[in-house]
């Protein structure tokens, strides 16, 4: 056996792997096409035809409605704040309570405190890490106004679930779709099912332009409000015919020709780069689910699967290594994995100290709310918790990064798994 280089042998891999790089000739070409147009940006801020933007962006919009088979898609600067607009076009607010998962990026609750809505965190389901249906319906209460889905990953969330229990309770269902592109559930796409889901163009999702949001509703009203609060919606809301103007007051979120010219020639090759991205993950998934301790991740058989990240959980009670030493070991082999995802997000400092907006914390301590704040400490959200404890994850598995280089991490993975009795000495 030779020696890991956590000890002092020679690493695997002693290249760096590259960063993620989907451009091409015809990203190029889109981008000096608008600088040659001299117009960057399109939007003007009242109402005329321009408030809807420039001629890339109602491309791209146009494009992104009918691949999702909705009637409307609103571009905007970030999905974040695609995420604020879309509960805003919802009219929450003060008072009210959304429920999502703590297993999430913290936009997806920066979201609900930037319209002065309070999150309810509800626990995952540890095949899926996403929302577990099975738990909504105990957090649910008179104030309750929404239900925030985040499909993690690539894999949706169990959406024909949560829209039955959505329906039944009367609740806005807003899905957070910023890592799902293209996965479906029952051959329906991932975002399409709530009110509002949102797409993220984030330079870490699978295609991108540097940064980017879409919003999609087939909701004519919601359609307008989000395209209101992306634009000073408050110069434009009554010229469209508005009479209840509250959260119609707009922000810039508007996005560049630039970014949207990248985003469709983005967006017309997704099948051919989310493809080869899913055929890397599937290699890996068949060699490491092999070793001992490793777990790949379970994929619902009505569901697809984008794999955003390439995901393993980790038995350590099988190896007797520390998730964590493992991942040094693999590290020192060349292979730049982390551990776990994110702390679930009411462990935030932020939210640990109930302090969000001014000195009386609101929306959390605001005289307006009137529910019970959950008490926001470990134990919450149990399977959130044991999850980010157990997780191994990476986004190596995408181009120019090749079938070569996934051998290498297989390689570094079994060149550890031969040694553990060497890993087991450092513990």
């Amino acid at each position: 056996m030779s020696i890991l280089a956590i000890k002092g042998g020679t690493p695997v891999r002693q290249r760096p792997f590259l960063e993620y790089n989907p451009f091409g000739d015809a990203d190029r070409k889109a981008v000096l096409e608008v600088i040659d147009s001299g117009v960057l940006s399109g939007f003007v801020g009242s109402h005329c035809d321009e408030f809807f933007g420039g001629p890339k962006v109602r491309r791209l919009e146009t494009a992104w409605a009918e691949a999702h088979h909705v009637k409307h898609a609103v571009s905007s600067n970030s999905a974040t704040s695609s995420l604020v607009s879309a509960l805003a076009a919802c009219k929450i607010g003060p008072g009210d309570e959304v429920i999502v998962t703590p297993f999430t990026m913290s936009a997806t609750i920066t979201a609900i405190l930037f319209n002065h809505a309070v999150p309810v965190f509800v626990d995952v389901e540890w095949e899926t890490f996403n929302l577990d249906p099975a738990k909504i319906e105990a957090a649910i209460t008179p104030h309750t106004r929404a239900i925030m889905v985040v499909h993690l990953f690539g894999h949706p969330a169990d959406m024909p679930a949560i829209m039955a229990i959505a329906k039944r309770h009367k609740l806005f269902v807003v899905e957070d779709n910023a890592q799902s592109l293209a996965a479906t559930v029952d051959g329906r796409l991932a975002g399409t099912f709530g009110d509002i889901g949102v797409f993220s163009l984030n330079r870490h999702k699978l295609i991108q332009s540097g940064e980017g949001g879409i919003a999609v509703t087939d909701n004519d009203e919601l359609a307008l409000r989000l395209q209101l609060v992306r634009n000073h919606g408050e110069n434009a809301a009554t010229s469209f015919g508005l009479t209840d103007l509250s959260h119609t007051i707009g922000h810039n979120m508007r996005m560049t020709e630039l970014e949207a010219a990248v985003a469709y020639e983005q967006f017309i090759r997704k099948d051919e780069l989310i493809g080869g991205i899913v055929e890397m993950a599937t290699l890996l998934d068949r060699e490491l689910g092999r070793l001992p301790g490793l777990a790949p991740v379970t994929i619902r058989p009505n569901c697809t699967h984008t794999r955003m990240h390439h995901t393993l959980i980790y038995d350590e009670t099988v190896t007797g290594v520390p998730r964590d030493l493992l991942v040094k070991a693999l590290n020192a082999e060349g292979i730049p994995l982390w551990g776990g995802y994110l702390r679930p997000q009411y462990l935030l400092p932020a939210l640990q100290q109930q302090a969000v907006f001014g000195p009386t914390g609101c929306p959390l301590r605001c005289p307006h709310y009137k529910g019970q704040l959950q008490e926001w400490k470990e134990g919450l959200c149990p399977t959130a918790e044991r999850l980010h404890q157990v997780m191994i994850n990476h986004d190596l598995h995408r181009p120019p990064n090749t079938m070569a280089d996934m051998a290498d991490i297989i390689a570094a993975f079994h060149k550890v798994a031969e040694n553990m009795d060497e890993l087991r000495s450092l513990v």
